[in-house]
């Protein structure tokens, strides 16, 4: 099978994970402290493919400097693209529930579409990573999958019972959610293509421009969201993410 096929649908799964998500509110009422603990152990994980997977690969590809530029430029531009989009209803997109005292957003103000938006842009720098990392001979880093699709399940069922509340048809929610997953792939192709017979310099800024971007969603969107739920359980609970991810890397060396 071509790389660039192989690329795609790893990709492809990775953002199944929010049809997944978007499902549940149709089949089961899950307590929001069991999402909000998915939320945590995703983010251990992505932690842990960020420090082990990403920057310990762009590092031994391109070196310091291509590996610290690009990953504070990702986490800029994320931080930039995420502070638009919250001010325009998707600052929430990971909750899987609102507050008595909130205001629940209405997707026909547009909140609804900044939140697809805004989960396409959690989205983007890790598909790219999938991407990019099918360019070597180790094949894709199953952690990163792992870690993508487990961030994206509560988001998917955030945004959809959300959209549930706004009276959305399931038609517009599997297909706005669908469409996503589709770009997801998408993502992931075009960045196996685009850089294969890169420098390594270059491959080494995109991983890390990635990663940069990964972990600024974790600390800005993930981890806010998930201790807002479970409280004082949130730090052991993303640490066993963390650690299940490090030894899966580990073992795969």
């Amino acid at each position: 099978m071509p790389v660039w096929v192989q690329a795609a649908l790893w990709g492809l799964v990775g953002g199944s994970a929010l049809l997944v998500g978007a499902a549940i509110p149709f089949f089961a009422n899950l307590p929001q402290r069991l999402i909000a603990s998915v939320m945590a152990v995703g983010s251990g994980v992505l932690i842990s493919a960020v420090a082990f997977e990403l920057m310990d690969e762009a590092f031994a590809r391109g070196g310091f400097d291509s590996t610290a530029a690009g990953f504070l430029l990702g986490a800029a531009i994320y931080t930039a693209a995420n502070i638009y989009l919250s001010r325009r209803g998707a600052k929430h997109r990971k909750r899987s529930g609102f507050r008595r005292h909130e205001k629940q957003p209405d997707v026909s103000d547009g909140a609804g579409l900044a939140i697809a938006v805004g989960a396409l842009l959690d989205g983007i720098p890790e598909s790219v990573v999938i991407g990019v990392s099918l360019l070597g001979d180790s094949g894709v880093s199953i952690v990163t999958v792992a870690a993508v699709f487990l961030s994206n399940v509560p988001e998917g069922l955030a945004s959809a019972a959300g959209m549930r509340r706004a009276r959305r048809s399931p038609r517009y929610i599997f297909g706005v959610w669908g469409a996503i997953a589709v770009a997801s792939g998408l993502a992931a192709l075009i960045g196996n293509i685009a850089l294969a017979g890169s420098s390594e310099e270059l491959i080494a800024a995109t991983t890390a421009l990635a990663a940069g971007a990964i972990l600024a969603m974790v600390a800005d969107t993930m981890i806010p969201e998930a201790f807002d739920e479970t409280h004082e359980y949130a730090g052991l609970i993303t640490v066993v993410g963390f650690l299940v991810a490090f030894i899966l890397s580990k073992l795969g060396t």
